[in-house]
């Protein structure tokens, strides 16, 4: 079917971000002795912050109470929010802008789905904070993927049903989110390699060949 929404996730798809992400964990980590590297930051993929923190923790040498869990989190998201002022249009991923530009040529409704906190800041580093019909981010949902909360809420601020939808996906958790939300998937980077998902791309630009006119 041709698809009259597309619902993009953010980090790995619009812009990357992993690094400063990475950075972030790896000085707290560092900080309370904590083995953490490439490795596991892989597993924080499209998980949200104090699901990324339990990760981390499972390399500790002792039990965090909840309030110092809380601590740790904070400290990382200020760490990264610092990070993320350094971020310019520059910095968007191969082919956003012009894809971004064609799909509102041909009408098509755009929306972010993305699990993070700091997507509003995110798109005005990179100059797309009013690019889109819908936002729907990690301050709006109770449950982040793979629960697909946050692409029904993208949908249904657009007032568009699921089949409708096209959801364009990096991360496994996303795709197994789309899925579950009963909208087609189209697979990304680390994602188009997803045998769950309903297209692979090569790059996000090749979503034009199967929405719109």
């Amino acid at each position: 079917m041709r698809f009259t929404v597309v619902i993009f996730d953010l980090d790995g798809v619009i812009v990357s971000t992993d690094e400063y992400h990475y950075l972030s964990w790896k000085k707290i980590a560092d900080r309370e002795g904590i083995v953490f590297n490439r490795d596991i930051n892989n597993r924080l993929r499209g998980v949200s912050r104090m699901e990324s923190l339990a990760i981390i923790l499972e390399k500790a040498s002792r039990e965090y109470s909840a309030n110092e869990k809380e601590v740790l989190a904070a400290t990382k998201n200020a760490l990264y929010r610092e990070a993320l002022t350094e971020l310019t249009e520059q910095d968007l991923l191969p082919g956003i802008k012009e894809t971004i530009s064609e799909l509102k040529k041909r009408y098509i409704k755009i929306a972010i789905g993305s699990s993070s906190k700091n997507t509003a800041l995110i798109l005005k580093q990179v100059g797309l904070a009013h690019e889109f019909d819908a936002v729907v981010d990690g301050n709006d949902i109770k449950n982040s993927k793979p629960d697909p909360e946050v692409f029904l809420l993208a949908a249904a601020r657009m007032g568009a049903a699921p089949e409708q939808c096209l959801v364009v996906e990096d991360a496994d958790s996303g795709v197994d989110a789309a899925i579950r939300a009963g909208m087609k998937v189209a697979g990304v980077g680390q994602a188009a390699a997803n045998s769950k998902a309903s297209f692979a791309l090569g790059s996000v630009k090749d979503i034009l060949a199967f929405v719109g006119c």
